[in-house]
């Protein structure tokens, strides 16, 4: 898929004079033209070896460029929503030849990251959040009396997110000196109209045309009818010809849309407006994958790519078929729960592809609402529909959840109603970091009254758990992690699961190992070195009080193991109950420790909080002889149950 990207390095060498302390200010317009090309060819060689985004960063090396030839970085602050679009950024700010440890165990993040470099002003992730860091950052300045540059930069997809347009309104009212650059690949907002659009972008954009408004403004202004009409008259012109009427009625001085692959073009705008006063706004037109043809022609699927391996010599081996991820497990669930049952309706956040949810949003498009990077609205939004007769299943990250949580209390669950999450990327994600770990999930869910909570350990569990989730009349969340799954045998039919009821999956003595979710595996294993009992929870909430008080009764000592923050996790669920049930057997629980886990692989970031099946034995082994029951650390006797 891939034949076309670079394995060599390619011959770079402006941007490694710049690499080592050259200024990109001083360069000339060719010198800048050349240091555009050799940037997009190191990006697609470095995100070749490594893996990771790199669509948007193709699309953003010009006015990556030209933000490092006008300002003065880093004294200046550019923030970058999202940060899929910053590596170019990175690889201009004295990190390229860290570019090759991209996402990888104590390497480059994947996204701007405050201790990493001076140059990343603002630590980011989730969308829409840099028009509001900004803004913070230009009333700083202007209360400190500080003459500093600040630029947000922000997508179309994420300025759809409902707190972009709160900072731009809030920015329109207290009228600091910063700028906002609309990144506009064509993801999102319509096309501009022509030619003309453009024309007149420069126009507006130009030093005589400023310097005219300037003038007239302090003329008319005392005759505040002329004012009001050549005002209207300006804002009507411009609508007729651009999309920026609305960034005006906000208060911001809008300029566009531009070419933003013109380089020469926007150097000059971008030095026009630098001294202006007020907020402005640079409307760009970029095309995602700029630069690489078979990005530009499918920029969803080259968004981000996998490393690319070499391929290996010798007779080769024919692969086994890919398990499914869990994605896949719940987009064909929702496909075949969609045709047994007309009031499903399907609710994504822009996370269509990744939810799963492309086959069920091409045979059910009547059904299917992308609601764009606004998890707020989505959830209301799923609210209003159950309140009359439909079904809608929200499909979300974890981590994404986090921004609707409100909404999911107040509008959902006190209401108790008739909402199915699927919750995906919950626990540990892997390279993408602790921006979008789904570490809190079990934690802020199990508190909220009316919640059913469901953590399946394998593939075949969560989609009878979505079926069980969906039938059950109320708000219920099915939570599942990234990747693939142990590869059990998913089951065509569906059917309910006892919600509340745990299954004992191992027989064994003295230690019960209490697991909630896809950490069975490690599990088991520990369990067999140690003679353990072990038991599938299956529910966060409601708990199986009877298996608990049974298990108790029976054991020296239970262990609890989730892939969550421990802090009011499931384990702190079991706790509670024992406790309220008079019960003091010793507890030892496992998962998530207190501090953001930083990107590596998944693996790697099991080992680190101790999660993998050899760091469980050893400190289950250690619990044991704490609590007087070391000399069961052999005991390997076991039944197997059936599940």
């Amino acid at each position: 898929m891939y034949s076309d990207i670079p394995v060599s390095p390619p011959d770079t060498p402006l941007l490694r004079q710049v690499e080592q302390g050259a200024s990109v200010g001083e360069l000339d317009t060719a010198q800048l033209n050349r240091l555009a090309d050799e940037l997009r060819a190191y990006l697609l060689y470095s995100v070749g070896k490594t893996g990771g985004h790199f669509g948007a960063g193709l699309g953003v090396v010009e006015l990556t460029v030209a933000l490092h030839h006008v300002y003065n970085l880093p004294f200046d602050r550019i923030v970058w929503d999202v940060g899929h679009q910053t590596y170019p950024h990175k690889i201009l700010t004295g990190r390229m030849e860290q570019m090759h440890s991209m996402r990888q165990a104590g390497g480059l993040a994947g996204f701007p990251k405050r201790a990493e470099s001076e140059y990343d002003t603002f630590g980011v992730g989730h969308s829409s959040t840099s028009i509001s860091a900004a803004m913070g950052m230009a009333l700083a300045a202007r209360q400190q009396g500080i003459e500093r540059k600040v630029i947000a930069v922000i997508g179309d997809g994420a300025i759809t997110g409902g707190m972009a347009f709160e900072a731009l309104a809030h920015a329109g009212h207290e009228r600091p000196n910063m700028l906002v650059i609309l990144n506009d690949n064509q993801m999102s907002i319509g096309h501009n109209k022509g030619g003309l659009a453009t024309y007149f972008a420069k126009i507006w954009a130009s030093k005589t045309y400023i310097a005219m408004r300037k003038g007239s403004k302090r003329v008319l202004e005392k005759i505040r009818p002329a004012w009001e009409l050549a005002k209207r008259t300006e804002e009507h012109m411009k609508g007729m010809v651009a999309p920026g009427t609305m960034f005006e009625e906000l208060g911001f001085h809008y300029i566009g849309p531009l070419d933003g692959h013109d380089l020469p073009g926007l150097v000059q705008t971008l030095d026009n407006m630098k001294d202006l006063e007020g907020p402005q706004f640079l409307h760009i037109r970029t095309v995602k994958g700029k630069g690489f043809a078979p990005a530009e022609e499918d920029p969803v699927g080259y968004h981000a790519i996998n490393k690319i391996e070499d391929k290996p010599k010798g007779p080769q081996v024919v692969k086994t078929p890919a398990r499914p991820k869990y994605q896949d497990v719940f987009g064909r669930w929702l496909c075949d729960m969609a045709e047994r049952d007309n009031r499903l309706i399907g609710i994504t956040p822009a996370m269509c592809e990744g939810s799963g949810m492309v086959e069920f949003a091409a045979r059910f498009p009547d059904r299917y609402y992308d609601v764009a990077i606004a998890e707020q609205h989505s959830l209301t939004l799923a609210a209003g529909m159950a309140c009359d007769g439909l079904k809608p299943v929200v499909a979300i990250y974890s981590t994404f959840l986090q921004r609707g949580y409100d909404q999911l209390i107040h509008d959902i669950a006190l209401q108790s109603l008739d909402v199915t999450f699927g919750i995906d990327r919950a626990g540990l994600v892997g390279q993408d970091g602790p921006t979008h770990h789904g570490a809190f999930d079990l934690t802020y869910l199990r508190c909220v009254p009316n919640m059913v909570i469901g953590a399946p350990s394998d593939e075949n569990e969560c989609r009878q758990m979505l079926y069980t989730a969906f039938q059950h009349t109320g708000p219920a969340a099915v939570r599942y992690p990234r990747g693939t799954g142990p590869g059990v045998a998913i089951e065509t039919a569906m059917s309910q699961l006892e919600i509340g009821r745990a299954v004992t999956v191992r027989e064994g003595r003295q230690v019960a190992l209490l697991n909630f979710g896809t950490l069975l595996p490690q599990a088991m294993q520990a369990a067999d070195a140690l003679g353990c009992t072990v038991v599938d929870m299956r529910w966060v909430k409601p708990l199986d009080e009877r298996l608990l008080l049974d298990v108790a009764q029976h054991h020296e000592l239970l262990v609890t193991l989730e892939e969550n923050a421990v802090a009011g996790g499931a384990g702190a669920g079991v706790n509670e109950f024992l406790a309220s049930a008079g019960i003091t057997r010793p507890l030892l629980n496992l998962g998530l420790p207190d501090e953001f886990i930083e990107h590596g692989s998944h693996a790697d970031q099991l080992t680190w909080c101790g999660l993998d099946a050899d760091s469980l034995r050893e400190r289950i082994k250690t619990a044991m002889v704490r609590h007087g029951i070391a000399h069961l650390v052999d005991m390997t006797e076991s039944v197997e149950l059936p599940n």
